[in-house]
């Protein structure tokens, strides 16, 4: 609790970040343009501050108004936080190995059905735990997966759908949801660039049998780092405790030592009866837990959720007008029907017949100082992580392929302006209607052949 000391210091504080905080003009070519990053004010250093003062160096009160706070603004039944957005994602995956889900569970072999263009962490723990990614192919323009594409890569192994909404773009939710159910599939919502997103007016992170998000600076809010797993189930929630904590039986509170009135008397596995239940383990689980400081953070940013979201979908409209006469050169990015986004980026993606290389296009706007990114790893079976790993491919990944060679994105986060945005838009006039020679015209269907066969490039979104 903050005394009156705490609070005249909190007030300093705040003082400190009004008079050290630099309002810079933005100057075109000169001041970064970035396509992502944190947004903070006094309110998220005094938040630190307080927390740094109470000593609250481990997970404790923040922590638990973070996760029931999280979990109403998702509509979800609990939120565990943990270090990371990856770590949200491995723990999701893993819970669903739990042998108290008896038939239900996944083992090893069993297959996972997710995109094959995306961020490796959605990948990575299906793999992790001895299963098989089965990947299929994504739509341009909305760059998610299609549920027709699900369902017709469903096999006789298939056990779970395990998919990101791309770029804060929702995919269709409700349809996935379906077939998820008729064919007794789970379904793990990775809504890690997506928070504040809805489809059909429900929130993203709602729908599946678990929801991650990630609280990266990247991120629609942040912790710097940061991650969480919401679940409806009762049961999977307290077996998403259990692995997140060690894979310990006990529900306990940090500090706390008999919550349930029979510490020392219960008896499981082969344990004798009344052996301390804090040191029993019913899961080989993981230490995920995050701290307070970042949950302090988490809170104060989670107020300015709505604002930022709102700055992100006004700032994604202005670039789609303000490109809307580029089709010849860009394929431009749609919202899902039925959705409304809060974008994580601008994707754009060139038209093979109009000549342009994706990398002349880029070093153009870095040496202006707009940064950029690709749609993470493109076509992720194509990166030597997964050279010698099993997985299957579900149809053609044209699609994929056709992003590692010709997709990037721009930002759109909160800390864009509108000049930032115009300069932007005039820069992609400019590169487009400058010198031809920027241009190799060639026939469409050898580009497109080329670019199932030129490797793409790896470049993670920070």
């Amino acid at each position: 609790m903050i005394d009156e000391k705490g609070s005249l210091l909190l007030e300093q504080v705040r003082k400190y970040h009004r008079e050290s905080e630099v309002f810079a003009t933005f100057t075109p070519g000169v001041t970064p343009v970035l396509p992502s990053g944190a947004v903070l004010d006094e309110n998220d250093r005094a938040a630190l501050v307080e927390a740094a003062l109470d000593m609250r160096i481990a997970a404790g009160k923040s922590a638990r108004r973070f996760e029931s706070a999280f979990a109403r603004v998702i509509g979800s039944g609990r939120a565990h936080l943990v270090n990371s957005g990856s770590s949200a994602n491995l723990l999701a995956l893993a819970s669903l190995t739990s042998p108290q889900l008896e038939e239900r569970r996944l083992r090893p072999g069993d297959e996972v059905i997710t995109a094959a263009a995306g961020f490796p962490t959605t990948v990575n723990p299906i793999l992790q735990n001895g299963m098989v990614p089965v990947f299929i192919d994504v739509e341009i323009g909305t760059y998610n997966a299609a549920p027709e594409r699900i369902e017709a890569a469903i096999g006789p192994r298939t056990r779970a759908i395990m998919l990101a909404h791309t770029l804060g773009n929702p995919f269709e939710a409700d349809e996935i949801v379906r077939i998820a159910r008729e064919r007794d599939l789970w379904l793990i919502e990775d809504n890690c660039d997506a928070v504040g997103s809805t489809y059909r007016g429900r929130p993203t992170g709602s729908f599946g049998d678990l929801s991650t998000a990630s609280f990266y600076p990247a991120h629609h809010i942040t912790m710097g780092e940061g991650g969480c797993v919401a679940v409806a189930n009762p049961k999977l929630a307290r077996i998403v405790e259990s692995m997140r904590d060690w894979g310990r039986d006990c529900w306990c509170e940090p500090g706390e030592d008999n919550r349930c009135l029979k510490r020392f008397d219960y008896q499981l596995g082969s344990l004798p009866l009344g052996y301390d239940h804090k040191y029993t383990f019913s899961h080989v689980g993981y230490n995920l837990k995050s701290t307070d400081l970042q949950a302090a953070l988490g809170l104060s940013q989670l107020d300015k959720l709505e604002e930022f979201g709102a700055a992100r979908r006004r700032n994604w409209r202005h670039l789609r007008e303000g490109l809307a006469d580029m089709e010849d050169l860009f394929i431009l990015p749609s919202p899902t029907p039925d959705s409304d986004p809060s974008w994580f980026g601008m994707v754009l993606s060139i038209r093979p017949e109009s000549g342009v290389q994706r990398r002349d296009l880029l070093n153009f706007l870095e040496a202006r100082r707009i940064g950029t990114r690709q749609l993470f790893g493109g076509n992720l079976t194509r990166h030597p992580a997964y050279g010698d790993r099993v997985f299957r491919v579900a149809g053609d990944l044209t699609n994929s392929d056709f992003i590692t060679t010709q997709s990037f994105w721009i930002g759109v986060y909160p800390g864009i302006t509108r000049p930032m945005a115009d300069y932007m838009i005039e820069s992609l006039h400019e590169f487009r209607d400058g010198p031809r020679s920027r241009r190799t015209r060639v026939p469409a269907a050898r580009v497109g052949a080329d670019a199932r066969q030129v490797a793409g490039t790896s470049h993670q979104g920070t």
